[in-house]
């Protein structure tokens, strides 16, 4: 049964652990199965056409389809996402949902349980309109955003949609262009020999330095000449590092992983090349989010505007960039603060929380 305020609603979706497996997740209670199964039921219940796609093993979409009068009508998808980041280092019950000072604590509260919370309760709300709105309305749990946004490509190939809400923590602001994520992994490969006999082996790790040198001395100043209006200048950080395997012996291997925050226009591969004069042989792997843009005059931003909401970009990257990159208008926006993601103490306050309801129920009755 559908909980009767947004609030247990909230409580309810933070006490069901769905923390993404990759990385160190600091608990064996990991992926989106339980959640998505949860979902189902109160998408069931509300009366939408609900099922589970799922993604990698044990880790699924939910998809639900609205009730429509017609068909043909365009479809809009309301789209936040169901995995969490790690609990590690958290000071609070990751998934106790407490209340308390007018909050909402726990891993997921603003990043983006309280978009699904808000979202679903507009949605329940407005049932009796959805039919007759001009749009299908459609809405997803996806999975796997944290991590390369797997739920929302997959989806994005699967359903052709013709506008699409992400939820993220926007404090109700409409993210309409985002810059893009490149995660690059290089890897430098020496020869190994005893450390009393540096000369006669191939130090991985200085060949790593050179590399790092570049980045920081050269790289990341260009990019400062860069810029976007909206987004401001690309940067560069390098975010790990790991070589060697005992202090006497030459390292024959280091590998290191680079945060690339990108923007419209912007040439990755000159950075990449740059690295190869640097260091020949390194090895470069990487994964890339291009930057989204969405043009502010379509008729949903209108709506989301005169539901109060402000046009904005944002630094960060997020799954309305997988359908922006196969030409569907998409933004970012839910209640709460970006603040709030992925600290060692989430939350979300109560206020927010219901006023995100109001939006999405607001923004419903304009379309």
């Amino acid at each position: 049964m559908i909980p009767s305020t947004v609030t247990a609603l909230l409580q309810e979706l933070i006490r069901i652990p769905s923390v993404n497996p990759d990385g160190s997740p600091g608990t064996d209670l990991t992926g989106e199965a339980t959640i998505a199964a949860y979902l189902r039921d109160v998408l069931a219940e509300m009366g939408a056409d609900v099922s589970l796609h799922e993604v990698l093993p044990g880790r699924p979409n939910v998809v639900a389809r609205f009730p429509s009068s017609q068909p043909g009508k365009p479809r809009l998808l309301f789209a936040p996402h169901t995995d969490t980041v790690s609990i590690t280092g958290m000071t609070i019950e990751p998934f106790g949902s407490d209340v308390r000072d007018g909050k909402i604590w726990g891993r997921g509260a603003s990043d983006t349980k309280g978009s699904i919370a808000a979202m679903l309760f507009a949605l329940k709300e407005s049932l009796p309109l959805i039919p007759e709105l001009p749009y299908e309305i459609w809405f997803a749990g996806l999975m796997g955003e944290e991590t390369g946004l797997l739920g929302s490509k997959a989806l994005a190939e699967e359903i052709p949609f013709d506008f699409v809400i992400a939820g993220e923590p926007t404090n109700l602001d409409v993210v309409h262009t985002t810059k893009g994520s490149v995660w690059v992994t290089l890897k430098t490969t020496g020869q190994s020999v005893h450390a009393s006999t540096p000369e006669l082996g191939i130090n991985a790790i200085y060949a790593m330095a050179d590399i790092l040198q570049c980045v920081r001395d050269e790289i990341a100043p260009s990019l400062k000449h860069q810029s976007h209006p909206i987004l401001g200048a690309p940067t560069i950080s390098a975010g790990t590092i790991s070589g060697g395997s005992k202090t006497n012996i030459v390292p024959d291997s280091c590998e290191v992983s680079l945060d690339m925050r990108t923007i419209p226009g912007q040439n990755i591969r000159q950075v990449f090349d740059r690295l190869k004069e640097v260091v020949p042989s390194v090895d470069i792997q990487y994964w890339e989010s291009p930057p989204m843009m969405t043009a502010t005059d379509h008729p949903v931003i209108a709506a989301m505007e005169q539901c109060g909401a402000t046009c904005v970009g944002a630094p960060w990257f997020c799954d309305a960039a997988s359908f922006a990159s196969r030409g569907v208008p998409a933004v970012a926006a839910g209640p709460g603060s970006i603040a709030q993601a992925h600290t060692k103490d989430e939350f979300i306050s109560i206020s927010d929380l219901e006023d995100g309801v109001r939006f999405f129920s607001a923004l419903l009755r304009k379309l």
